[in-house]
């Protein structure tokens, strides 16, 4: 296979693992979400604590469905509206455009939007995230 060929499979396969991770993160299983992630990944940014590796990971996705700031039940959404992949052999960037919904049982309301700012690495079980960086828009 060419390597023209295999950047846009490992293209699509990130563009896949954005989408699954958005959409499990919604109303999907936490042990899935996480699978999405290298165990070593760290998760943060503007307005969130940073959190290194699958446990702590966890832990704040879990408060996050206990205090019905998100997840099954909370009425909530998140949006990806443009992302920018850029492979590079074993590792990949992202930049993704997302919008955060509350209300999405009658009329929806923009809740927050900004930039996930994504990095992957190519690992035996496919990419991974390894760190997301959440760039929220400010007033």
């Amino acid at each position: 296979m060419s390597d023209s060929m295999q950047t846009v499979l490992d293209e699509l396969e990130i563009r896949n693992l954005l989408a699954r991770c958005t959409q499990l993160s919604d109303d999907g299983s936490l042990g899935d979400y996480i699978d999405c992630m290298h165990e070593d990944a760290v998760w943060g940014g503007t307005g969130f604590p940073e959190r290194c590796g699958h446990q702590e990971i966890l832990e704040g996705a879990e408060q996050r469905r206990a205090d019905g700031i998100a997840g099954p039940g909370s009425h909530t959404r998140h949006l990806i509206s443009t992302s920018h992949v850029d492979v590079r052999g074993e590792k990949a960037n992202a930049r993704s455009i997302f919008s955060f919904y509350g209300n999405t049982h009658q009329v929806p309301e923009l809740r927050m939007m900004g930039v996930w700012e994504d990095e992957f690495m190519r690992t035996d079980r496919g990419w991974k995230l390894t760190r997301r960086t959440i760039v929220r828009e400010q007033e």
